[in-house]
């Protein structure tokens, strides 16, 4: 599960965000509206789409009502170009725990309680304030069961 730590240098993205909690998730939706869309995003690097959770300091792991900001985005050059009702998002430069979830969607949970019940607590590591993002690369398949992502965390 675990691959690595990684120090990213900040990305620039397109996307789509929607406020939301683990009880009113509204992911397919974001999707669902990016995926159509992106098509109009002319300068892209690469094709990997990035899945973002943003969360402030008062957010709530344990409680599923607390709300959070989820992004549907992809990577730019810069933001000469943003398609209308698009909005441009900077991931900021930092240290991320990389690990691999195969899998669908419905079993991301496992990786989760993983990350945050035994690698985290036992790494030597503490959680940063920054965002948390999946990367969705050619090996991702949706709700397939054969489905691969990375999952990275933010820490110090």
């Amino acid at each position: 599960m675990f691959l690595r730590t990684e120090t990213i240098s900040s990305k620039k993205l397109i996307g789509f965000s929607l406020k939301m909690s683990l009880a009113n998730n509204k992911t397919f939706e974001l999707w669902s509206k990016f995926m159509p869309q992106r098509k109009e995003i002319e300068n892209t690097v690469g094709s990997d789409l990035y899945s973002i959770q943003v969360f402030d300091n008062n957010y709530n792991q344990f409680d599923p009502q607390s709300i959070f900001e989820k992004w549907a985005a992809i990577e730019v050059t810069g933001f000469e170009d943003v398609p209308t009702d698009m909005v441009s998002f900077i991931l900021p430069a930092g240290k991320y725990a990389v690990f691999l979830h195969k899998g669908s969607a419905n079993e991301g949970y496992k990786t989760f309680q993983y990350i945050f019940g035994v690698w985290l607590p036992n790494s030597g590591y503490e959680l940063d304030n920054r965002p948390h993002f999946e990367i969705l690369g050619e090996k991702y398949k949706n709700n397939d069961p054969s489905s691969e992502e990375e999952v990275f965390i933010p820490i110090r």
